[in-house]
């Protein structure tokens, strides 16, 4: 059973930077297309990027596209969200998942059958 463990969230004022870990238990990630996700209260939970097991291709919310970056290092079994210029907006509860397949719909929240527990995001002044 692949287990993962998000970490890295905390407070942030507008215009800084956290960077976002992932880290699988239980079963290799190797084979694993890893997306994150975010969910902000009152709101659905949404895709912001994912990327496939070899880390050769990613994608990004058009919302965070330029500011994001995701990556991967499968010696550590470790999936990172280095997140730049945050925005009030960019609040919210932050989840890793991890499917074998890389959809191409991979911001859908249905298709991915591991999840963490989250890390809370708060960008405020």
């Amino acid at each position: 059973q692949l287990q993962l463990v998000e970490s890295g969230g905390g407070l942030v004022q507008p215009g800084g930077s956290l960077r976002l870990s992932c880290v699988a238990s239980g079963l290799s990630l190797d084979y694993y297309a890893v997306g994150w996700f975010r969910q902000a209260p009152g709101k659905e939970r949404e895709g912001v990027s994912c990327i496939n097991s070899s880390g050769g291709s990613t994608d990004y919310a058009d919302s965070v596209k330029g500011r994001f970056t995701i990556s991967r290092d499968n010696a550590k079994n470790t999936v990172y969200l280095q997140m730049n210029s945050l925005k009030p907006e960019d609040t919210a509860v932050y989840y890793c998942a991890a499917d074998p397949i890389y959809y191409s719909d991979w911001e859908r929240p249905t298709l991915y059958n591991y999840w963490g527990q989250g890390t809370q995001v708060t960008v405020s002044s």
